[in-house]
């Protein structure tokens, strides 16, 4: 009786968690993955009239990228007060500006009604999108390991990576809606339905991070007057391993969640077809991140990381081989592999690089890392795999390499970084670094 207490007690305490950490994510991400789809399927006409097709699109990924130049900023700031004042107010802050500037992207008229102020106000708001997107990342995936019992951090960190995914599915299943009821015509009106929704749905994951005010860990407030230069100075090793991490990552997830879904219509799917690619995709990523942060509890996050790299390194090449047989069968297997893959990277990440911070610097560290390497990767990713799409007269192998040294990356950086699954949170907090060298050579003992 007591232990099925116990169980059920563990089982709420995760429910709370993930709605925190991932559901949160997901209707956030939501917003930033039904611009991307935007970008790809209705932004270069409406926004982008008078440039050709493939160049339209390389113009609206541009601006996509726009949003990504603010996210280093918001992830200072936001990491910043998440060590000074705690997680949850910033956690609720950074939800309230995605969800006002997603809607208000909805309401933005086109080139064709206002010239060329429409284009500079989406970018506006792309880069409060992007500012809010940098504090959202790191506070959830803290939320996350930080409450998770032992040996469970990887699978507990996983739910932010579920979220993102989550939010994927949503995206894809509100804007695939749209673009049906819409029967092929997109771009006068419906595509900003999705946008609409995604600011009303912010308060659906409002609600949930207000209610978790009690379980917070309101002590996470610290006495360092900067905690991000405390870790500059502290963990500068660890900073600038995690940044290439997170531009390995991202670059791969981005050219996964957009580019992907701009090539498959370049090549002749239909815009449904090629939402319902991206939903096989996010479907395929909820499902293996948990597994796979589970395993790095298990494994280590380091193996776990590398493999990960690895298999998704061949699987970008197996996609593009795939996807150009035309055969929708064949299409759907490849995105639904590539998402497995990606999840086996995604999934150990939060916890990965959060435990390389002790805890009075953990949110900037995590942020400020991880919100530099989304704007260098992420930033660039579509608009380079579509320029090089174009300098290469369509030979997406040269993406494939692109993404294959993206993914080299990773695996580097991961090699290179401490080992910390076996460690508990309270040896990680230790400040001293010598102190921690020596509690991983204990622990490896």
């Amino acid at each position: 009786m007591v232990g099925d207490t116990s169980r059920a007690l563990s089982a709420r305490a995760a429910l709370r968690a993930f709605c925190v950490s991932g559901m949160g994510t997901a209707l956030e991400f939501y917003d930033f993955v039904i611009y991307g789809m935007a970008a790809a399927l209705v932004f270069p006409q409406v926004f982008f009239p008078s440039l050709d097709r493939l160049t339209a699109t390389l113009v609206a990924f541009g601006a996509f990228g726009a949003g990504f130049l603010a996210r280093p900023l918001g992830g200072v700031l936001f990491g910043h007060f998440g060590d000074k004042v705690g997680r949850q107010k910033v956690l609720v802050t950074t939800l309230l500006l995605m969800g006002a500037s997603s809607f208000l992207i909805g309401c933005l008229p086109g080139y064709a009604s206002i010239g060329a102020a429409a284009p500079v106000l989406l970018i506006l708001l792309r880069l409060i999108q992007g500012f809010a997107a940098g504090g959202e990342w790191g506070g959830a995936a803290l939320f996350g390991i930080e409450h998770a019992p032992a040996g469970r951090r990887g699978l507990w960190g996983s739910f932010t990576s579920m979220g993102i995914g989550v939010g994927g599915i949503i995206g894809d299943i509100v804007f695939g809606a749209v673009s049906a009821g819409a029967h092929g015509d997109l771009a006068s009106f419906a595509w900003r339905i999705p946008f609409w929704l995604g600011g009303l749905l912010v308060l659906v994951g409002l609600y949930a991070r207000m209610q978790s005010g009690a379980h917070a860990a309101a002590s996470h407030a610290h006495d360092a007057k900067m905690p991000l230069l405390e870790a500059i100075r502290q963990r500068p090793r660890e900073l600038l391993l995690c940044t290439g991490i997170a531009f390995g990552y991202i670059t791969i997830a981005y050219i996964g969640s957009t580019f992907f879904l701009a090539y498959a219509t370049d090549i002749g799917y239909s815009s449904t077809q090629a939402l319902v690619f991206d939903l096989a995709l996010s479907v395929a990523i909820v499902l293996s991140a948990p597994l796979f942060g589970h395993l790095s509890d298990k494994l280590g996050r380091r193996t776990v990381m590398i493999c990960g790299a690895a298999v998704m390194t061949a699987g970008m090449f197996a996609f593009f081989a795939l996807v150009g047989m035309k055969s929708v069968p064949l299409a759907f297997l490849a995105y639904v592999l590539v998402g497995a893959f990606m999840g086996m990277t995604q999934g150990p990440i939060p916890a990965f690089l959060g435990e390389q911070f002790p805890q009075a610097m953990r949110y900037s560290g995590i942020s400020a890392s991880y919100q530099i390497g989304a704007a260098l990767g992420g930033g660039t990713a579509s608009s380079a795999a579509t320029a090089i799409l174009i300098a290469t007269h369509h030979n997406a192998l040269a993406v494939a390499l692109y993404g294959a040294l993206a993914l080299a990356l990773v695996a580097f950086c991961s090699y290179a970084l401490k080992e910390t699954a076996t460690l508990t949170m309270a040896e990680i907090d230790e400040q001293t670094p010598d102190r921690l060298d020596a509690k991983i050579v204990c622990s490896s003992d």
